[in-house]
């Protein structure tokens, strides 16, 4: 169906307003509260983590000595910085290691994009944790119901999803928290899609975490200058010219759009999916299933005579490096992720130390890992892991449940290990002031929590 043939659509960019200005915090569960709460903990905490990483060095050298009237806290540092660049930085942060959250349904990380928008404006123009709530929530929403109509052929084809459709998700969360109205989150939307791009083939560099700060960055300059009047075309995104035609396959968006906020928020129903393991998701069922195997029955790395790894159709598009030579290069290497399970029993966030990827044993190992797919439909999902030894044994295991994600959540005390082990990872103690402020979104206001949080080096 084309939409524009359709009278009775009012349009995307006109549906996702309306659904913006009319969401309520009253609609907001203790679920809701929880959720993004536990997003707030895993995002920030691993931002710390990326904070001496190169990506993130770099982007404060960019950002030195660019202050302005409205602040928001770069996560770590001791001083702010205006909110674009706060949101900037903070976005290349938390995405550099490659260990913030999921969706499935969008193919990407919707918290990095968000989140840094959000929080930088909430800051800024001192907003409450349940408006922050309502504004995640919102922008997850909108994320998740784009994604499902044109995700499959759009990541295909090459594209970043979070920068191209979490960006659209993470304005209209900004909307929201600002109190924009629907034609200024209509225009905010179109603004947002003239800055909307992100590929793939920047996977493995600096550029993809580039990618997810550009995009929460972009968020917050959509959302300001609508607010202050900037237009755009209500078309931008499912006109003629718009974003469905040239991004996607022009996908009708009427349905699931009409579908916003009914049926139980998405935020509940699909879920955030907080990552076990720092490195692309699509390795981690397979990454379950060689650490099973490889406690099971003992083995070492030496015994091991080759590893075959199957897959559901376009469940490895992202894995674009069979033979990773740094750490930015193996957190998109299935080979990586086998090799380095079965040689060390675990995968963390030393494992991508460039020294570590580099190690020849590692590296000689890569031609002995098989990785295909079946053709077939994408969903569900499920990773056939079969582990040869060179006494002649077969071991096989085939994961479908995933840990971290929606059938095998985190649990409160993993959450926080992990989180922990973020800023340990640049040589913090764990902050338990933070990590109870986050999960106090209900009652408190979003500068209070990000005081809680130290500064490196400080």
């Amino acid at each position: 169906m084309n939409v524009q043939e359709n009278e009775s659509w009012e349009g995307a960019s006109r549906a996702i307003g309306r659904f913006v200005e009319g969401f309520r915090l009253e609609a907001l569960r203790e679920a809701h509260y929880a959720a993004v709460g536990r997003a707030l903990v895993d995002t920030v905490s691993v931002a710390f983590a990326g904070h001496n990483e190169s990506a993130a060095a770099i982007a404060r050298s960019y950002l030195a000595g660019r202050h302005g009237p409205l602040e928001a806290a770069a996560w770590g540092l001791a001083h702010g910085l205006p909110v674009e660049e706060a949101a900037f930085y903070n976005g290349v942060a938390g995405h550099v290691l490659d260990f913030d959250d999921v969706s499935s349904p969008m193919r990407g990380h919707p918290s990095i994009v968000i989140l840094p928008a959000v929080v930088a404006l909430a800051e800024a123009f001192d907003k409450s944790g349940a408006e922050l709530t309502a504004a995640y929530t919102v922008g997850f929403e909108v994320i998740v119901r784009l994604s499902r109509p044109m995700m499959s052929d759009h990541y295909a084809k090459g594209w970043h999803s979070t920068a191209t459709v979490g960006v659209l998700g993470a304005t209209a969360a900004c909307a929201k928290l600002l109190g924009l109205s629907r034609e200024q989150t209509s225009h905010a939307l179109g603004l947002t899609v003239a800055q909307s791009a992100g590929t793939r083939s920047n996977f493995g560099t600096m550029a993809k975490s580039f990618q997810a700060g550009h995009s929460a960055a972009c968020a917050v300059r959509a959302a300001m200058l609508a607010r202050l009047g900037f237009d755009s075309a209500p078309g931008a995104l499912d006109g003629g010219y718009g974003f469905m035609s040239l991004y996607a396959g022009g996908e009708s968006l009427a349905d699931s759009l009409r579908q916003l906020g009914s049926g139980g928020l998405e935020i509940v129903t699909s879920g955030i999916e907080i990552k076990k393991y720092p490195l692309c998701y699509a390795t981690h069922r397979t990454i379950d299933g060689v650490l099973d195997l490889r406690e099971e029955h003992q083995l070492t790395l030496d015994q091991v005579e080759r590893v075959d790894v199957t897959s559901n159709f376009r469940a490895t598009v992202p894995l674009i490096y069979p033979a990773p030579k740094t750490g930015l290069e193996a957190k998109f290497s299935m080979q990586y992720a086998v090799a380095a399970a079965l040689a060390d029993g675990y995968v963390k966030l030393s494992s991508f130390q460039d020294e570590n990827v580099r190690r020849q044993h590692i590296q000689d190992f890569f031609a002995h890992i098989t990785v295909q797919e079946e053709q077939g439909p994408a969903f569900p999902r499920w990773n056939h892991i079969a582990i040869h030894t060179v006494d002649g044994r077969c071991l096989e295991k085939r994961i479908t449940a995933l840990r971290g994600g929606p059938d095998l959540p985190l649990t409160e005390e993993q959450l926080l290990d992990k989180a922990a082990d973020c800023f340990s990872f640049v040589g913090l103690e764990s902050p338990s002031a933070f990590f109870n402020a986050a999960m106090q979104l209900k009652s408190a206001g979003v500068r209070g929590i990000m005081e809680t949080l130290p500064a490196i080096g400080a």
